[in-house]
């Protein structure tokens, strides 16, 4: 049996590692998605065979309200949601890792057989990790869920107070790997707890994509530390993949702000105060029908998403735009920012959606040379990522953040609901450009009006 067991867990391992690969391409992405969920079943099912289980009462239990839960998220939470979905399932994995540590070490201090030095530290970085994830997570949920603010959060000295929460949990850490006492273990754990909210307050919404792939790489490295305390080889596999590929995710995301981790962690861009008011500086407004006479006219238009996309789940509705383009014989594009949106991906998912063929999607590295000679360039509730001040102000806090050069464009509209900056905090530049048109309303709606105002010319 424990040959059987630790076949199977191989086989998962190959198959996580086959659904990594095949998740690198929109192509091959729903099938690696499927292997993976394959060998997660069959780790699963070959966890069940192991001989120390006695009682599988409460195994059943927590495989049908953990199946049914899961069930009901994926079919009933809106890929608009997606971001937040998956920040509350870093922070599960956190939690469940923390919970299977903390229990062994329950279980370890009521034998009679005294514990490794090994046994204790494997225990109790996976309790800080799991516990940092959790509560990391769950600030990085109800920011983006709107349950608080998405702006950063800061108290008086607040990074030092984070500091000393790092300290306080290392110091707890050791006096549990040295002592092995149930006080220096629930003091690691809850001092971890507060650290990971006091991480992710000052987060602001701009920085989430980079949060919520640092979590998810912590949650990976949570689930291997528990994978040594159980010896449990699958576990340290999955979750040393976890970990590499979301600091990886993580660096990349870095990389496309132009900003460290650290920068990202402890610099609360976007607490600023507000930005100047849009009266101070001339804007020129549009209607739909204004617009559609412009696109009409065009032969090359670059389509720029963005969160107020998610927000107002226009996505279909651009959708719609894009074939009445197309129907014109109107070249059409989507220019996607590595950081637009509130996760990795956020863009290609929505869009994904609404059928919108990956061959239309352009990187911003592609995209850019071509905006010189694009007819117009239409941004849709995108902001920072689209800021001019980014490439020309020194003294703006996104200076040398990559940017999609939409403003090199003949024409430019922006679709917002409003002139307030987006979740940096930072005034758009791009706004007050002569070749710069705002068309102000709810994004699905705007463009529902401009598709038909299209139609009819």
């Amino acid at each position: 049996m424990e040959t059987f067991i630790q076949v199977a867990y191989l086989l998962a391992s190959v198959s996580f590692i086959v659904a990594i690969k095949m998740l690198s391409s929109p192509r091959t992405a729903r099938l690696g998605n499927l292997i993976g969920a394959a060998g997660m079943l069959l780790g699963m099912i070959a966890t069940l065979f192991y001989k120390e289980i006695v009682r599988y009462e409460w195994i059943g239990v927590g495989l049908a309200v953990g199946g049914a839960l899961g069930a009901w998220t994926a079919l009933s939470v809106k890929m608009t949601a997606m971001p937040q979905m998956v920040a509350i399932l870093n922070g599960f994995g956190g939690a469940a890792s923390a919970l299977v540590a903390a229990a062994e070490a329950e279980r370890a201090l009521l034998s009679s057989h005294p514990s490794s030095a090994y046994f204790l530290t494997t225990i109790g970085l996976s309790v800080l990790i799991g516990a940092v994830t959790f509560s990391g997570s769950v600030i990085a949920f109800a920011k983006l869920q709107e349950l608080i603010s998405g702006r950063p959060v800061t108290l008086p000295l607040h990074h030092y107070q984070s500091l000393i929460l790092l300290i306080g949990s290392i110091v707890a850490l050791v006096g549990y790997v040295l002592g092995g006492g149930r006080v220096a273990m629930y003091g690691t754990a809850l001092l971890s707890l507060l650290l990971g909210i006091w991480i992710t307050l000052p987060i602001g919404g701009a920085d989430m994509p980079v949060i919520v792939a640092f979590l998810n790489s912590l949650s990976g490295l949570a689930a291997a530390a528990t994978g040594f305390v159980l010896n449990n080889y699958l576990l340290i596999i999955s979750g040393t993949l976890v970990g590499a590929s979301g600091l990886i995710l993580t660096q990349i995301m870095s990389k496309a702000m132009n900003r460290s981790l650290w920068n990202v962690l402890f610099a609360a861009v976007g607490k600023g105060g507000p930005a100047a008011a849009a009266a101070d500086r001339s804007i020129r407004s549009t209607t739909p029908e204004d617009v559609a006479l412009m696109l009409s006219y065009a032969k090359d238009v670059v389509i720029v998403p963005g969160y107020g996309m998610a927000v107002a789940q226009a996505q279909h509705a651009v959708k719609k735009l894009m074939d009445a383009l197309s129907a014109k014989g109107i070249e059409v594009r989507f220019a996607i920012h590595p950081v637009a949106g509130r996760m990795p991906g956020h863009m290609n998912v929505l869009l994904a959606e609404a059928d919108v063929p990956y061959e239309r999607l352009y990187e911003m590295e592609r995209i850019n040379p071509d905006f010189p000679q694009v007819d117009v360039a239409l941004v849709i509730g995108a902001n920072d990522v689209v800021n001019p001040a980014a490439r020309k102000d020194p003294n703006s806090p996104l200076y040398g953040m990559p940017i999609l050069e939409v403003d090199k464009a003949k024409s430019v509209v922006v679709l917002k609901r409003s002139m307030n900056p987006g979740f940096a905090g930072v005034e758009n530049e791009l706004f007050f450009q002569p070749n710069t048109y705002m068309l102000f309303g709810d994004a699905r709606q705007s463009l529902e009006a401009l598709t038909q105002a299209l139609k009819e010319i």
